[in-house]
């Protein structure tokens, strides 16, 4: 079990190298936003509601207009695989930027996107479409 969570960790991973150096792939979607969740939450234009003010992740709460959404900001890539990994088994849809992850609807994370850039990214895709946990 602990081999294959270290395993799936490690996709985890991937998909963060692949997004941290991520730019825009001319869709006119903006360079992936980097910055405090504040910074985020501004350039998104919304107002965070803070739940989560801890040393490793910062976690908001974003309502703007009928779109609503949580931020999350991480301290380190470990810190995002690790939380990326555990949302995995939520289901769900994900914006991944270099130090940050949004969650929300595939409707709202794709008007995010035009704001903060980054990866949209299904859950099951992190994994390898893996869902679950075998004994």
């Amino acid at each position: 079990m602990r081999a294959a969570r270290s395993a799936l960790s490690g996709m985890a991973v991937g998909v963060l190298l692949a997004v941290a150096g991520c730019g825009s792939d001319g869709d006119g979607t903006p360079d992936t936003a980097s910055g405090s969740l504040e910074q985020l939450a501004a350039r998104a234009r919304c107002r965070p509601e803070v739940q989560t003010d801890a040393a490793e992740l910062r976690q908001a709460t974003c309502d703007k207009g009928a779109r609503h959404y949580v931020l999350v900001t991480f301290t380190n890539a470990r810190g995002q695989a690790e939380w990326l990994d555990e949302a995995n088994d939520y289901g769900g849809t994900y914006l991944v930027g270099g130090s940050w992850v949004a969650v929300g609807t595939a409707r709202d994370i794709s008007a995010l996107r035009q704001r903060l850039g980054g990866t949209v990214v299904a859950a099951a895709s992190l994994h390898g479409g893996h869902h679950g946990h075998g004994g």
